[in-house]
């Protein structure tokens, strides 16, 4: 930003996550609490999520299953990940879109999802949109899909919910690597097996 802004207001996309950072401050400063107390008391225990903690020591590494993150230092992610098994992160998402986390309204604004491009080589996307706080998009034959995708130096991860299913459903991958497609077009398999 200090060189000006990279494209004018709805005219363009960079993702950034400074918003997320402010958005934590916001929920912190508003409860009084850190937001692992709040992701905890909130939404884990009230879904019954018992795997997902947020991630603030080197020391919680011990509790994935890849060696290559031992001793990693999640807070170069500076506005906080979550740990926790594939199937947690799934009925995570699967909650948000059965309107379980956030209001209708907020659900809604959380769907309106601005196109953003097409194919992207490598991986299922054949459009590809950014909606509020979630990739958006489609994924050929499977329909759209609703979540994210993320990545660090040892693992790969893609949640999405298929809302276009005939039975809606959410898959929730993670890898090895730094390929987001392969986990991409994993979930996609599996979303049109359902």
């Amino acid at each position: 930003m200090a060189r000006g802004m990279l494209f004018d207001p709805d005219h363009g996309w960079s993702y950034s996550n400074i918003g997320y950072g402010l958005v934590r401050e916001l929920i912190e400063e508003s409860t009084g609490m850190p937001i692992g107390r709040v992701i905890s008391d909130l939404i884990c225990q009230p879904l019954g999520l018992q795997s997902v903690n947020h991630w603030e020591t080197p020391e919680q590494t011990a509790s994935l299953i890849w060696d290559e993150a031992d001793g990693y230092d999640p807070r170069w992610v500076f506005h906080g990940c979550l740990i926790g098994s594939v199937s947690d992160a799934a009925q995570l998402l699967h909650a948000l879109f059965r309107g379980q986390l956030v209001r209708e309204q907020t659900l809604g604004d959380m769907r309106a999802r601005h196109v953003i491009g097409g194919a992207i080589p490598g991986r299922p996307w054949t459009e590809c949109g950014y909606a509020l706080g979630l990739m958006s998009g489609a994924v050929g034959d499977v329909g759209r899909a609703i979540g994210h995708s993320g990545g660090g130096p040892f693992s790969v991860n893609a949640v999405y919910h298929f809302p276009d299913r005939r039975d809606p459903v959410t898959v929730a991958c993670f890898t090895s690597g730094q390929n987001e497609g392969v986990a991409e077009f994993e979930a996609v398999r599996i979303a049109g097996e359902v």
